[in-house]
């Protein structure tokens, strides 16, 4: 007689909602401290839990900091954004398209990749493993939006410093001068950024 290992829906629920309010308070404890100025009993005692439990239930300082930036590094925003430029055969609508999905991924996780790791980065080992993570994906993007341009023959540079130039011009630092640094607002970024970089790449950007 074999017996089925047991599953509590409720405690499921219960371990999810924990995490949840784990996570939560740590996002508002590092933003309104930075991450060094923030322990593991400041972030339970938000959460109204134990330290055990938010070692248990996320893992140390961070563990926590690498979850809360896994959403954005995960964005569905660049899945859509390269099948939008494969479908694409108009190259300027390809650097528009670039330029949208770069926007609407850093607009979405703003207030926290802004707020906390280009203001004030943590140093952890673990952390930086996080945020390479997240460059590599960035770039291995932009390299796809590289290839459609060279396969719709329209790039008037070669292809690897085609790469550099979407970086420089849509890459994350580009975000980050002109919306977080001079206050431009998101379409007024976006719409200049695109301009730019038809204007770097394309064989006819107009």
């Amino acid at each position: 007689m074999t017996t089925r290992p047991y599953h509590s829906p409720r405690r499921t629920d219960a371990a999810a909602a924990t995490r949840e309010a784990i996570l939560s308070s740590a996002h508002t404890l590092f933003l309104a401290r930075g991450y060094a100025g923030v322990t593991l009993a400041d972030i339970a005692r938000a959460a109204n839990v134990a330290v055990p439990t938010v070692y248990s239930s996320v893992g140390p300082k961070p563990s926590i900091l690498a979850a809360l930036l896994e959403p954005a590094i995960k964005d569905p925003a660049v899945a859509d954004t390269l099948t939008a430029v494969d479908a694409a055969d108009d190259p300027r609508a390809v650097i528009e398209l670039t330029a949208e999905g770069t926007r609407l991924a850093h607009e979405r996780h703003w207030e926290l990749v802004h707020g906390l790791f280009y203001r004030d980065p943590p140093g952890e080992p673990a952390v930086k493993a996080v945020l390479d993570r997240g460059t590599d994906g960035y770039v291995q993007a932009l390299t796809h939006v590289a290839d459609r341009l060279a396969a719709l023959d329209a790039l008037r540079v070669d292809h690897p410093e085609a790469v550099d130039i979407l970086w420089f011009h849509l890459g994350p630092h580009a975000w980050m001068t002109l919306v977080g640094e001079r206050s431009w607002c998101f379409s007024r970024a976006q719409t200049w950024l695109a301009d730019t970089a038809r204007q770097a790449l394309l064989k006819n950007p107009r």
